[in-house]
């Protein structure tokens, strides 16, 4: 897709993050500003922007924004340390502004990291820079400078890392392959280009001639509105067909392998994905289909030891009682929504990065690939 169609991006004139309001395609293209880190938290949660490497560099933009935000503290004073206090404050909001997906952490955890750098040399009077009591206002400018170029930073190197997956997945994609793919792992789920349809679009690109077969993703649709929308802008043939549907498609012999994204990857490979993809995984195992996961090295956490202990989101009951504006279930029915589930590693095929495919024993391939 091209950049202006990308999920997000920063408009230097304006100082400001601006989002691709995914809940409003495939009708309608509108662009959402974000002038606060308050707004791309609130972007994060409404799923204007969503996809695990997407939310993560637009999470790296909220700690910018924060930093911008900055104009002293109770009293008025600019210095060090409330900037770093309040930088933390807004970090803080922007990590839990969903549980699932690894990544928005791992974005933020960076900024910060790169914050405290910019803070430690400022302490040590790099360059001729003064210590800090009252600081001049010129030190924390350039911090703020620096925190900019990070999150440029993340939003390119996600680009880089993309087309990178796309290129080691492709060997695994024969000629006239017909691809099944789950929710959207594509440009709308990263800064551009995707995980899953990053190797998609890699392998069309190469001349396999694939077709996709997109499930629609029940309950927010967006392998319906998002993916089917990417694919056929990029003139990639897909095929829609409902979350039901799977099992038939494949036991039929219509699907060749299955790619999927991921919104984190424990250290034993298990894998959470949204939620309806473990149902997946069990349909191509059954039917000797190969299940392959498009994921970031950002998205592996081997802080966890297995997919138990990824925290999973629920989200509102009104996602699966309406479409769009229109009650499709009875007022007072009890509902459960889980955004994600887990699909254990036995199930994977493979997992495809952007340092190389990782295959079983993933509990020490993983610490290799990520290291």
């Amino acid at each position: 897709m091209n950049s202006a169609t990308r999920s997000l991006r920063w408009e230097v004139g304006k100082g400001c993050l601006v989002l691709l309001d995914q809940t409003r395609l495939p009708a309608e293209e509108r662009y959402v500003e974000c002038r606060t880190h308050s707004d791309v938290i609130q972007g994060i949660k409404g799923m204007i922007v969503r996809g695990a490497p997407a939310i993560g560099a637009a999470a790296a933009y909220g700690v910018v924004l924060a930093a911008l935000e900055f104009g002293g503290d109770k009293e008025g004073q600019e210095n060090l340390e409330s900037f770093r206090a309040h930088l933390e404050a807004a970090a803080g909001a922007l990590r839990v502004a969903r549980p699932t997906a690894v990544n928005l952490r791992w974005a933020v955890d960076r900024m910060m990291r790169r914050a405290d750098d910019e803070i430690r040399r400022a302490h040590e009077g790099d360059g001729g820079v003064r210590r800090c009591g009252g600081v001049d206002r010129s030190i924390i400018e350039n911090i703020k400078h620096r925190l900019l170029e990070e999150a440029n930073s993340i939003s390119s190197e996600d680009i880089a890392v993309n087309r990178s997956i796309g290129e080691v997945g492709r060997d695994l994609i024969p000629p006239g392959a017909r691809i099944m793919t789950y929710c959207n792992a594509g440009a709308l789920a990263t800064v551009d280009y995707g995980t899953a349809l990053g190797v998609i679009r890699c392998a069309q690109a190469a001349g396999r001639n694939v077709r996709v077969y997109a499930c629609e993703t029940r309950p927010l649709l967006q392998g319906a509105r998002l993916t089917s929308w990417e694919l056929t802008r990029d003139n990639i043939p897909v095929t829609l067909i409902t979350d039901n549907m799977a099992g038939y498609v494949m036991k039929e012999g219509l699907v060749d392998l299955v790619i999927v994204g991921a919104d984190r990857v424990a250290a034993n490979g298990d894998v959470a994905n949204k939620i309806g993809t473990y149902t997946l995984a069990v349909l191509a195992r059954e039917n000797k289909v190969p299940f392959y996961v498009a994921a970031p090295i950002s998205t592996i956490d081997l802080s966890l030891p297995d997919g138990s202990q990824i925290p999973i989101e629920f989200r509102s009951a009104d996602e699966v009682t309406t479409i769009g504006c229109q009650r499709i279930a009875p007022e007072g029915v009890d509902v459960l929504n889980p955004a994600f589930d887990v699909t254990p590693h036995e199930f994977v095929t493979a997992i495809i990065t952007e340092r190389g495919l990782v295959r079983e024993p993933y509990g020490v391939n993983l610490k290799i690939v990520a290291a």
